[in-house]
This record gives structure tokens, sequence and C-alpha cells, in this order.
């Protein structure tokens, strides 16, 4: 049983967005490890608690997972100049790179669905431009 309107494009974005987000979870699933190198990759810097509250998880839980991910090279912790009591937590080269590989399997992926269908290269740089816009602060000024 369907509940969604497939005549309404806005609402079908979504859902095939959300589609296509599981499907490439359920090739490589993404730990809280790759969502935490992701927000700081978009957001920059950030205490325990902020990641926390993106990441929409206790701040012991991210407490736990930034420790990890700074024994494995991923991230550092840096005094906060701000909060003398926090520290800020930064992505390494080595995050990067675990990012980076986990973003090529997933264009991979993509690259793969694409070659299987009738669009090109510039219906999927259209729909990237559209995604980005929908994402992008409205209140924010363009570049």
């Amino acid at each position: 049983m369907t509940t969604r309107d497939p005549g309404d494009p806005h609402s079908e974005l979504v859902v095939q967005a959300a589609r296509l987000v599981r499907a490439i979870r359920q090739q490589e699933p993404v730990g809280a490890h790759l969502r935490v190198l992701s927000i700081l990759d978009q957001y920059g810097a950030l205490g325990v608690t902020a990641l926390a509250t993106i990441d929409r998880c206790t701040q012991p839980t991210m407490s736990a997972a930034v420790s990890r991910m700074v024994d494995l090279g991923w991230l550092t912790k840096e005094p906060n100049p701000e909060d003398a009591r926090g520290s800020l937590v930064r992505l390494t080269e080595d995050g990067s790179g675990e990012l980076a590989r986990f973003r090529a399997a997933n264009a991979g992926f993509v690259a793969e669905r694409l070659a299987a269908t009738d669009h090109d290269l510039a219906d999927l740089t259209a729909a990237v431009a559209v995604l980005r816009d929908l994402l992008t602060d409205p209140d924010q000024p363009k570049e």
C-alpha cells in the first residue's frame, strides 16, 4: 500500500533521494565514524557537544566515538580558544582520506546505476544542482 502521491514531484524527490541513500548504505553501511567525518568536513572544527547535536546522539556517545577516531588518527582534539573547558575536534589528513574513500565507493555505485539508465552526465549534473540548491540555507549569501 503506497501512501505517497507519485504525481507530486516535491514529495517524489524526497522519497527517491531517501531510497538512493538506503541503496548506497546497503552496499557499504555507514557507521557513526563516517557521519562524524562528514559533519566535520561540512562544518569544520566543532566541539563534541555540537557534533552530538548535529548527529542527534548523546554527548557521551559522541565523546566515545571521537576518542576512537582520535586513536585511529582520523581526528585531532585541541583546546577550544572560546571555551577553556571544551575542545575542538578536527579532521586529519587520514580522516579526510577515509571519507574520500567512502565517497568514491558511493560515486562508483551511482555511476554504475546511471550507466544502466537512459540518463546521461548532464542529467546527473542537473539533479546535483537542484539538490545542492535545496540544501543551501536561503539566509546565506550566494557566492
